[in-house]
This record gives structure tokens, C-alpha cells and sequence, in this order.
């Protein structure tokens, strides 16, 4: 049994934490605001897309993202920063932008994604969650160019569960893309994909912890560092004093990347900053039940319990967390477009956050350069996803044991 402390009170944080006390281990939480899930965990789109993991980093991205840039409501926006960290993450990004590189990627984060999909069945069963919103209504993910739609139905090979359904078998699937319709060219259905409230899973998860005999308390204050004792770590610097360990579990998100760096650790992370609006569903509403995506406007729809989310967005602006409204209104014409009688888009709550990638869409996992500190970073938009796998393969390489599924790929690599 090891005395651990996790840094970080999100989905990716909360569930190693759940994973190391029931391998056997002790645990502190450690999270600097004073509510867990307020980072990036907050509003997430709330999809749980296990076959739906491509990153971004692919083969003609850089030319659609030119075109991206020279529309005001395009789905990525970027401002120049005097900042090495992000033109040595976009150096990076646009190296990886080969198909090769996508489709090897693409089928590690598939691995991923079907064995997280499996821990977080384990994880709602072992933690009895509740009241989180869960459902599996399939995730559709539509077209609106016929060209990109015909590509992509052309690659389908019948082995997997997807199905290409042209525009009215779109609307006979989900009746709520009627009015909206006109616009599409078709859509890619995968059966058995989930929705469900990250921040709702996130505070029942916390509740859990706080109940296990184990967790030994949730500190609401910021790690400043770490103490290192003959080249290991062996605790973590507060506000609030000293917290001994021995072992430390970075899961951070963005924040990571500065505790790691004092060590000498260069973590490759850069904030994809997104928006989402959570509408509330009325009973004249017309919402859809399946998760949708827009692939050409990178916009998700997704009904949790009562309310619609719309999530969408990646803005390369660096650690700016500040509601740009342009963002909103081009959120609301899009949802009022596509589903214009989904919900009361005047009540929508905004949200904004910044979710930590890294150059190539996998996140980073296992033990760090120096002894004694684990990371668990870097999932950007899919950390909702991922989260689950994650601290499952955490938990096991802490305790010793061999991770449960090849880590090619999703380590630290050297600069």
C-alpha cells in the first residue's frame, strides 16, 4: 500500500483517484479551486464517442484550417502569441499532419476508447453512480459537403458497427434534423455511443471518494511543486504546507504543464480552448435523441436529461479563459439552423474552457523521467472519453503491475 496524491479534481483526476484506492493504495486529492469539475469537466460536450477518436493532426487540415480562419463563425480561430510554447506545439501539430501518422494514431486511441468504454461500465458499477444522465443513443455524425461525404463512405468496410445513411435515412433515424435537413448531404451512424453529464459524474464521483475508507481528504488549495528527495519525488508543496507521498499522479490538465517544467519535464501541451451552450428542453421542444455531430462545423449536439449541449470550437488563443460573445452567436446560429425547435436557446447558459492536447491528439501516459511522478495529461477535447481507461492503466503501472494495453504512442516522448 503507497500513501498517493493526485493533482487534479476533473473526470481525468476523480477517476485515477477511484482507481488507485481500489487497487489497495492510499489517497489524497488535490484540486485548486473550490469545486471539482471546474475546469474543463465543467460543460463538455458530454459525448462519450469510443469509435469516434481521430485526431485532429491529419493529412489535409492545414488547408481546411486556412479555410477555417477566413470564416468569423468557422470553427477555429487563431491568435499570434509571443509565446514559444505555442509555435513550437503548432511546429509539431502541423509535422504530424500525414495521413500515416493519423491512421497509426487513430488506431491506438481506438484501443483506448473500447477498453474505456469497458472501465467506465466497471467504474459506474464498483462506485454505484447515479443520477449522471447516462445514455446510448448512437452518435451520428452528419456531412454537409457531398464530396466528404462520399470519402468517407467509401472507406467504410462493413467491419465495424457504422452505417452511411443518406439524408433521409438521417431524419427517419433522428426526426429532429427535419427542419434542418436541406443542409446536409448525409451521415455516419455508430451505434451504442454514450452521452451522460461529465460534471454531475464528476461531483457523484467525488462523493464516493470522500466515503472511501481510504481517500484521506480533498485539499481545496494549488500544488506550487514538488519535494524531491535523492532525485524522487516524494511529496507536494501548498499553500497549505507539505502533503508526503510516495508517488505523485499529474492530472492536472493544462496546469500540468507548469508543475512538470521546475523538474525539467517539457510537457507538449497547448490549451484547445472550446464553448458549449446548455439549453433547457421544454415539452413543446423538439430535441434529438441521438448524439450529433456536424462535421463540417466541428459543432456536437447532445441531449443530457433535460437539456440540450451544444459544444464546439477550437481557438488557439493561449490560457485565455474569457467568453468571447462572437463565439456564442456563432453557437446560436448554428443549433438555430440545424435544430431550431430543440430547445430554449434564450435561457442558454454559456461556458467556456480550455482543454489541454497535445500535438497529436494522444494523451500522455505512465511514468515520468523523474521517479516517484505519474502523468495522466493531454486528452483535449476527449477527456470525457478517455478519462476511464486512463486511470485504470494508472492505477496498474503504480501499483507495479503491466499496463493492460500496449502504451505505443501514449508516453512521454523525449524532446
Amino acid at each position: 500500500m503507497q500513501q498517493l496524491v493526485v493533482i487534479g479534481g476533473g473526470v481525468v483526476g476523480l477517476s485515477t483517484a477511484w482507481n488507485l484506492l481500489e487497487a489497495g493504495h492510499r489517497v489524497r486529492l488535490l484540486e485548486r479551486q473550490p469545486e471539482l469539475a471546474a475546469g474543463a469537466s465543467h460543460a463538455n460536450g458530454g459525448q462519450l464517442s469510443y469509435r469516434y477518436v481521430s485526431p485532429l493532426a491529419d493529412q489535409g487540415v492545414p488547408l481546411k484550417a486556412l479555410r477555417w480562419l477566413m470564416d468569423p463563425e468557422g470553427p477555429l480561430h487563431f491568435r499570434p502569441e509571443a509565446r514559444w510554447a505555442q509555435w513550437s506545439w503548432l511546429a509539431q501539430f502541423l509535422w504530424r499532419c500525414r495521413g500515416s501518422v493519423n491512421r497509426a494514431t487513430t488506431e491506438r486511441l481506438l484501443a483506448l476508447g473500447a477498453f474505456s468504454q469497458r472501465a467506465f461500465a466497471d467504474l459506474a458499477l464498483q462506485a454505484d453512480l447515479q443520477d449522471i444522465q447516462l445514455r446510448s443513443p448512437g452518435k451520428l455524425v452528419v456531412y454537409r459537403r457531398p464530396e466528404e461525404f462520399r470519402q468517407v463512405q467509401a472507406r467504410l468496410n462493413g467491419a465495424g458497427p457504422e452505417q452511411a445513411l443518406d439524408r433521409a435515412a438521417c431524419v427517419a433515424l433522428e426526426p429532429a434534423l427535419a427542419e434542418g435537413a436541406s443542409q446536409l448531404a448525409g451521415g455516419i451512424f455508430t451505434p451504442g455511443e454514450a452521452v451522460a453529464d461529465c460534471q454531475r459524474l464528476c461531483l457523484a464521483l467525488g462523493e464516493r471518494l470522500r466515503a472511501h475508507p481510504r481517500f484521506e481528504g480533498q485539499l481545496n488549495t494549488a500544488a506550487t511543486g514538488f519535494v524531491l528527495n535523492q532525485g524522487r519525488v516524494r511529496g507536494v508543496r501548498t499553500a497549505a504546507g507539505v502533503l508526503d507521498a510516495d508517488g505523485v499522479v499529474l492530472a492536472a490538465g493544462l496546469q500540468s504543464r507548469a508543475l512538470a517544467a521546475p523538474l525539467g519535464i517539457r510537457l507538449p501541451l497547448y490549451p484547445l480552448k472550446g464553448y458549449s451552450l446548455t439549453a433547457p428542453i421544454a415539452p413543446e421542444h423538439r430535441a434529438p435523441e441521438v448524439s450529433v455531430t456536424d462535421f463540417e462545423r466541428k459543432t456536437l449536439y447532445a441531449r443530457i436529461g433535460q437539456e440540450l449541449r451544444v459544444a464546439a470550437m477550437v481557438d488557439l488563443v493561449g490560457e485565455d479563459e474569457h467568453i468571447d460573445p462572437r463565439r456564442l452567436q456563432a453557437l446560436q446560429r448554428h443549433v438555430r439552423e440545424l435544430f431550431p425547435q430543440a430547445a430554449d436557446y434564450s435561457r442558454a447558459r454559456p461556458w467556456t474552457g480550455l482543454r489541454p492536447a497535445t500535438p497529436g491528439g494522444a494523451p500522455i501516459l505512465g511514468a515520468s523521467p523523474v521517479p516517484g511522478l505519474w502523468l495522466n495529461v493531454g486528452h483535449g477535447a476527449l477527456g470525457f472519453t478517455f478519462a476511464f481507461a486512463s486511470a485504470r492503466i494508472l492505477a496498474e503501472l503504480v501499483s507495479g503491475r503491466s499496463s493492460p494495453l500496449p502504451l505505443d504512442g501514449l508516453t512521454l516522448q523525449a524532446a
